[in-house]
């Protein structure tokens, strides 16, 4: 963990995510409550994760699932309820787009129904020419996402 400033600590290692948070708070968004505990520790375990920490208990969380040149889409991110509105998701956030692993990669994605201005803040536009890109969702993803 790297110190920041007023106790909150920075951390990029797996080991110091507290899985059992993570996943509570995601069962209870508008994106993961179908998720399970199972499933939320194979997609930590298979991307960077990101945490901040005040006084070694973590208190905000995001993951990036990259290439590490390319292209990186951002996933997950949150602050818990008691520490929102402090300043603690654009400080995550900067850590991340700086991140010394990440922070030359040509094209960042992430998806938000709900934080855009946050995100603007950071250089994420809307999709230029959603026309171009595609997907395919499986049931699950349909529910969530359409």
């Amino acid at each position: 963990m790297i110190a920041l400033e007023n106790n909150i600590f920075f951390s990029s290692e797996t080991n110091d995510m507290d899985l059992d948070l993570i996943y509570a708070f995601i069962k209870n968004s508008y994106w993961g409550e179908s998720r399970t505990l199972e499933e939320q520790k194979k997609a930590l375990e298979n991307t960077i994760n990101f945490g901040l920490f005040h006084n070694r208990t973590q208190i905000a969380y995001a993951r990036v699932m990259t290439d590490k040149v390319f292209f990186a889409y951002l996933l997950d991110v949150f602050v818990i309820e008691a520490y929102q509105g402090k300043g603690h998701s654009k400080l995550l956030i900067n850590k991340i787009l700086n991140f010394p692993e990440l922070k030359d990669v040509d094209k960042w994605m992430l998806a938000t129904k709900d934080a855009h201005k946050l995100y603007e803040k950071f250089g994420f536009n809307t999709v230029k020419n959603p026309e171009k890109l595609m997907e395919k969702l499986s049931q699950r993803a349909k529910i969530i996402y359409e």
